[in-house]
């Protein structure tokens, strides 16, 4: 791999897409065992520069100058400023919101343009989703200018928070007598909470691209909680995240997650490494004991017991510890490039972890029990577990960053099947920003045959994980013509039509299948779309649906996830079993399916 230049799959491009589909997708699993994506080094280089000059170059630069509390490279006078901490959550969100960081570049399916976000946010026209129907004033799947003004005001008011100075605090001053830089305005968090709940409730991607789950109870409690016990709310939801996300690891799908990350990562420069994670390349690629121990000791071990140690330690160098910790559990993720980039979100958790544990430690009156009164700790960690709960149990009902499943491998996923030449037909969307990622990737210069491969490298990435096989098992069982057809991985397709997609498979189900078709009208069978919700945690099954654009749901069912996880990438055996639970009318599945 060099700079300009990536290790693309050695195949001869017009004789690899003439074989059939399982066969190039063993290929290119086998490949992305020792490359990765392949991408040359410039692309994560890229991502490096924007991390560092835009996000905390940047970041920390406006947000010292603006409190009071610089210059900005004097760390040591700054890293404990409580309004510091406060601005640097404001300025995440707002990157996040405006499409810069999370889900942004090519690793995240943006070639060109590589940012989605406020292209298609700020602009009247786009798909919209709302996440309930019975909200009142939510109708229709269309973003108009009342969208638009809600969106850049949500900008706005998060942008008038930053740059506007703190203020004294009676509760900060009782804390910390000598601090003379405040705490934002509260009256200035007032319309970004508010904004944050009436964009999330007209359309479900903003609210979810600027990580509401996270972001919007940080903001209730800067509001409304005074100093003391704002910091121990802050403790109780950053370590909800860790828990929640180690919680979400339990089961079979996570150790099916760390493999392809770590064959991703350009920090990984061993190609006896990454085989490592792997049973026996090239002829067995599931886990390995290996990356069982990545997943379930340096992962969810990590994320269960470091947080709660760092909520109830008292003692500083046991403290000292679990920060080291989680610093370096946050670098290792951000240094794998995961397809999601959520780069900001791990440095943000980085300094948070410092910030919060031993800048405010629970033996200098910050622990849980020093919230007054003492059941409000209580009440917040209950908001605070209603819908990780909820979402585990209910899957259907809570998007899986709510559910804080963040990157646990249990994703609502699907597969795109296109009839030939059909996947044209997306590109006539109207007022959408961009067109088709096969499409970018030639307007940047690439042949027509190695756009088409470099795509279908993401889908024997997604074989690569459990509910990969599952999907691919539906296809192979419902399209006769399956080799035949252009298969897509859904989650880079919806990125280029929402502007946004961090592996939420609700962003890409029905609903939005619906208003795609609304727009385009695809013929049956044209474009067919197999999605699987996510696994409760009390079941042993994955539900799956087959939709056919221009029909609705065709087909539904389930399969087993110890089925799915035994099986290779590119289904050896055949399709795993699947129960079919129901199907439309014969004549009409006939039809489309034939």
């Amino acid at each position: 791999m060099g700079f300009k230049t990536g290790d693309f799959p050695p195949v001869d491009p017009e004789t690899f897409l003439r074989k059939p589909l399982f066969e190039r997708t063993r290929a290119l699993a086998l490949h992305w065992v020792q490359f990765g994506f392949g991408s040359p080094k410039m692309i994560p280089a890229t991502y490096v520069v924007k991390l560092l000059f835009l996000y905390v170059l940047a970041g920390v630069a406006l947000v010292t100058a603006t409190s009071g509390v610089g210059p900005f490279w004097d760390v040591a006078a700054w890293w404990h400023e409580p309004v510091v901490y406060q601005k640097l959550v404001l300025w995440t969100v707002l990157l996040e919101a405006v499409g810069v960081a999370g889900s942004w570049g090519p690793i995240a399916g943006k070639f060109k343009p590589m940012t989605g976000g406020i292209l298609f946010w700020a602009r009247p026209g786009t798909i919209r989703l709302r996440p309930w129907k019975r909200v009142p004033f939510t109708k229709g799947d269309q973003r108009n200018g009342f969208d638009v003004l809600l969106y850049l005001a949500f900008l706005a008011t998060l942008l008038t928070a930053i740059v506007m100075p703190g203020v004294p605090n009676a509760a900060l001053s009782a804390a910390l007598p000598g601090n003379t830089s405040g705490l934002v305005r509260p009256a200035l968090l007032i319309a970004p909470i508010a904004l944050y709940v009436l964009n999330g409730l007209r359309d479900k991607t903003v609210f979810l691209a600027a990580r509401g789950e996270q972001y919007l109870p940080a903001l209730v409690f800067f509001a409304f909680l005074p100093f003391v016990n704002m910091i121990i709310a802050a403790k109780l939801l950053i370590c909800l995240v860790w828990i929640g996300a180690g919680v979400s690891k339990f089961g079979k799908h996570f150790t099916n997650v760390v493999p392809p990350m770590v064959s991703n990562s350009p920090c990984v420069p061993f190609k006896w490494l990454k085989r490592a994670h792997y049973r026996d390349f090239p002829n067995d690629i599931r886990p390995s004991k290996l990356a069982s121990f990545m997943a379930h000791v340096g992962g969810t071990t990590v994320e269960i017991i470091t947080p709660l140690v760092l909520l109830f330690s008292t003692n500083h160098w046991v403290t000292l510890a679990g920060v080291a910790l989680m610093v370096v559990f946050h670098l290792f993720i951000t240094s794998t490039f995961p397809l999601a980039v959520p780069l900001e979100w791990n440095i943000l958790f980085g300094y948070l972890a410092i910030f919060l544990f031993l800048g405010f430690p629970a033996s200098a009156g910050y622990g849980v029990g020093d919230m007054t009164p003492g059941w409000l700790a209580g009440v917040i960690a209950a908001a605070l577990l209603f819908f990780p709960i909820l979402g585990n149990l209910r899957p259907d009902l809570v998007s899986f960053l709510p559910s804080m499943r963040q990157y646990a491998g249990n994703w609502a996923s699907a597969l795109w099947a296109f009839a030939p030449g059909a996947e044209a037909k997306l590109n006539t969307l109207p007022h959408r920003p961009t067109k088709n990622q096969v499409d970018q990737l030639q307007e940047m210069g690439y042949p027509a045959e190695i756009a088409e491969i470099t795509m279908q490298q993401t889908i024997a990435w997604r074989s690569m994980h459990s509910q990969g096989r599952g999907l691919f098992s539906v296809l192979a069982k419902n399209l006769p013509d399956l080799d035949a057809r252009t298969v897509r991985e859904a989650e880079f397709g919806c990125n280029s039509i929402l502007g946004f997609n961090f592996g939420d498979g609700h962003l890409h189900g029905l609903d939005f299948v619906n208003a795609v078709q609304k727009r385009v009208g695809f013929a049956p069978g044209e474009w067919i779309v197999v999605w699987v919700e996510s696994q409760a945690i009390h079941s042993k099954v994955q539900h799956y649906q087959v939709i056919d654009a221009a029909l609705g749901v065709i087909e539904r069912g389930h399969w087993t996830v110890a089925d799915a996880v035994n099986e290779q990438p590119w289904l050896p055996n055949g399709p795993i079993p699947l129960t079919v639970t129901w199907t439309a009318s014969p004549a009409t599945t006939s039809s489309v399916l034939a």
